[in-house]
């Protein structure tokens, strides 16, 4: 049996099936995206403009059909889907109108005279190992810059999207990215160590878990492979004083609960001054209990199944073990009775550093809630995890704001704001939340050769 299957985690049924590649399809694909990069990176620039904006023209064309497929494979939301969708496209755009400039010569100003220019330049052909959780958008922060380069791409996609997986490939092909330019595999990890081994691949984007992203490491490093890691988060939420608490609450539960809360860079952890947390905790606890779970399919579902009965059963255990080891438990914390990878919205205080709930992430609709006395324990709780990958401060003194953001070990802070994504800002952490940068111009800055091109001054 392929584990590359559509399951509806809604419903529990499995919709289709798709055969793994063989290994004789795995060396044909590697074959075929290094010879491929031999005249896709001679391509004129203006000409791979082209083909990206017409991918992100595809994206908005087919908007409702590719927002169906992952609202079936991994239960998103339509609405949510679409702006998944819409997200994607504006990533596609901005390369292709972006890029150019991001490619062009740097003029250095040399001693001794003469000329110095720093070319930017593409490798070849990259393994991108992607997630289920953000199928379009998480492809299209890899490929969107890569291909703009002039880099060539083999797609390992999660084994529970596969025709969101085929659907991007059919998008590529009829955008006019050449044969061989973009390749979609259905490879076992097997397969996906033997192609970052194989000396014709020349680096690897993962996104995913911990484990994967320490699997994905060794065998890059063992083969001097260049590597970008966007792993796990276990973001904080810092609300240090607010003239509107109702306000602050809303958000923090919009920084929780999107995407069903299975978004690495959702706020999990909230940090909260002791004379704002009881009534934080009340009125964060209340908006919890009050969502609704339903049909992803539907437009006015707000809040879906986990992706997959798997993904739901793992939460609730977390949360069994935090309750079990003397959390208290505020509302939540169990599956939804009925059919469907459902998990009912969790709140948690009261947990301790023994608890799993404490250093692990929660990928799914539930939020620890934390007490503080100071800015300085705040900073220091916020920092007392393994991940370091977002995190949001809230108050009316922007430089206190500020000054606490300054000091959090993370790769990305929001002030007065929830952590978000867009095409244009750098994206990535620190500590166990992973290696490299994606989006803005830093997005095309990971695998490239900056080649020196030095001419002395003659004599």
């Amino acid at each position: 049996m392929s584990a590359y299957k559509s399951v509806n985690p809604a419903t529990g049924e499995t919709l289709q099936e798709f055969a793994e590649a063989t290994d004789a399809e795995i060396n044909q694909a590697v074959t075929a995206a290094h010879e491929a990069f031999a005249s896709w990176r001679n391509e004129p620039v203006e000409n791979r403009t082209k083909v990206i904006t017409r991918v992100a023209e595809l994206y908005r064309e087919r908007a409702d059909e590719l927002a169906k497929l992952i609202a079936l494979e991994m239960g998103k939301p339509l609405r949510e889907a679409k702006s998944e969708v819409a997200l994607s496209a504006n990533i596609y755009e901005y390369y292709a109108t972006q890029g150019p400039g991001f490619m062009a010569d740097e003029q250095l100003d040399v001693k001794g005279g003469g000329n110095a220019v720093v070319r930017t330049e593409p490798v070849g052909a990259l393994l991108g190992i992607m997630p289920w959780n953000y199928p379009y958008y998480q492809v299209a922060r890899f490929a969107g810059p890569n291909l703009m380069l002039g880099n060539t791409v083999l797609l390992k996609h999660a084994n529970n999207c596969p025709q969101s997986a085929l659907a991007m490939a059919q998008i590529f092909a009829d955008a006019g990215v050449p044969e061989g330019a973009y390749i979609n595999l259905f490879a076992t990890n097997e397969q996906a160590a033997d192609i970052i081994a194989d000396p014709r691949i020349q680096g690897v984007s993962l996104t995913g878990s911990e484990r994967a992203g320490s699997a994905v490491a060794e065998v890059a490093g063992r083969n001097l492979k260049k590597y970008v890691l966007e792993l796990g988060g276990s973001d904080p939420f810092i609300v240090l004083d607010t003239e509107d608490l109702d306000t602050t609450v809303k958000a923090a539960v919009i920084g929780r609960m999107g995407n069903g809360g299975q978004a690495c860079n959702a706020a999990k952890r909230f940090i909260v001054m002791e004379d704002l947390y009881d009534d934080f905790v009340e009125k964060f606890t209340a908006r919890m209990a009050a969502i609704e779970p339903g049909d992803p399919l539907q437009p006015e579902t707000r809040f879906g199944p986990l992706s997959t009965q798997a993904a739901a059963d793992g939460l609730v255990e977390q949360i069994r073990d935090a309750v079990d080891k003397g959390a208290t438990l505020h509302t939540g914390g169990s599956l939804i009775d009925g059919p469907g990878a459902y998990v009912q919205p969790t709140v948690l205080t009261d947990v301790t550093p023994e608890m799993r709930a404490f250093s692990e992430e929660l990928f799914g609709p539930a939020a620890v809630i934390y007490k503080v006395s100071s800015e300085e324990e705040a900073i220091e709780l916020a920092n007392n995890s393994p991940f370091g990958l977002g995190g949001a401060v809230f108050s009316t003194d922007e430089n206190r704001a500020l000054n606490v953001a300054d000091q959090l070990e993370s790769g990305m802070v929001w002030i007065n704001g929830t952590s978000g994504t867009q095409e244009d800002l750098p994206f990535g952490g620190v500590k166990r939340s992973g290696v490299g940068r994606e989006l803005g111009r830093f997005g095309m800055a990971e695998f490239v050769n900056k080649k020196l091109i030095r001419t002395p001054q003659k004599k």
